[in-house]
């Protein structure tokens, strides 16, 4: 993809809006609201099970986040994405703190076995994670570098059929037959939480207006990179980070996009 391709994407959602419905976690609810806002989508949180089949049917994605669980919100993950699969609609899942503990691992394990998601997103302990159960994680961060899983995330994509996004210092986008890398962010985007989270939510905004998930992936994971690379240059600390992020995600130009970007993409072998 050229960085113009990728722009192209930025600004269709922009134009169109789309309303992306995530079930998500109580600590991020907020920046990833704010995240889906700046970027031009619509956000929705609906997590009651009497309604999320509802508001799939009229929303244009669906992310699944599975940070902080209760029975009633895996209850309404479940009819979600039943949802989803059935209108085929795009369902994209963050594996958040997945190896953690056992129930966690459980109830991901039967939100997989219900659809394969269009995307999974999450860091290298999670992916691995997700593919073996029986590796841990230190909560909800990472104890591996992006790259040792990338493996794992094409086991992981050959077994659901499901474009990967491993985020790190490198975030990778994996489908069968192609990768790709995205060498923009800052080290100060690891101290503030959540924008794995809203990292996640972009991509189902964009998978919600794009009809390649691999491209439309790798165009979120691109921007929020983007974003937050040339945000780091304005802030003092992850407090002001956080405000100039959003203001990036808002005005970012194309002119400063293409100079920013640093995107590679290759076939498989």
């Amino acid at each position: 993809m050229t960085s113009e391709e990728i722009f192209s994407i930025i600004q269709k959602v922009k134009t169109t809006s789309p309303l992306v419905h995530n079930i998500t976690n109580f600590v991020v609810m907020n920046n990833t609201a704010n995240a889906l806002l700046a970027a031009g989508a619509s956000p929705v949180m609906a997590h009651a099970k009497e309604e999320v089949a509802d508001m799939v049917k009229i929303a244009s994605a669906l992310v699944i986040n599975i940070g902080t669980l209760n029975p009633d919100w895996i209850e309404g993950m479940k009819k979600a994405i039943a949802t989803a699969k059935e209108l085929n609609k795009p369902f994209v899942l963050d594996p958040v703190g997945a190896g953690a503990t056992p129930y966690r691992n459980e109830q991901l394990k039967e939100l997989l076995n219900i659809a394969s998601p269009t995307v999974i997103r999450g860091n290298a302990s999670e992916i691995a994670a997700v593919l073996d159960s029986t590796k841990t994680t230190k909560g909800v961060d990472s104890t591996a570098s992006s790259d040792s899983s990338i493996d794992a995330g094409k086991a992981l994509n050959t077994s659901f059929a499901s474009v990967v996004c491993l985020s790190g210092a490198t975030d990778y986008v994996i489908d069968d037959t192609k990768m790709g890398e995205v060498y923009n962010g800052s080290p100060l985007m690891a101290k503030v939480t959540g924008l794995g989270c809203s990292a996640t939510a972009l991509i189902g905004a964009f998978v919600g207006v794009h009809p390649s998930a691999f491209e439309a992936t790798l165009a979120a994971m691109a921007y929020i990179g983007v974003a937050g690379e040339l945000a780091a240059k304005q802030s003092q600390g992850p407090g002001t980070l956080q405000l100039h992020l959003l203001d990036k995600l808002y005005n970012l130009n194309k002119e400063e996009f293409i100079n920013t970007v640093n995107v590679k993409t290759y076939e498989l072998a």
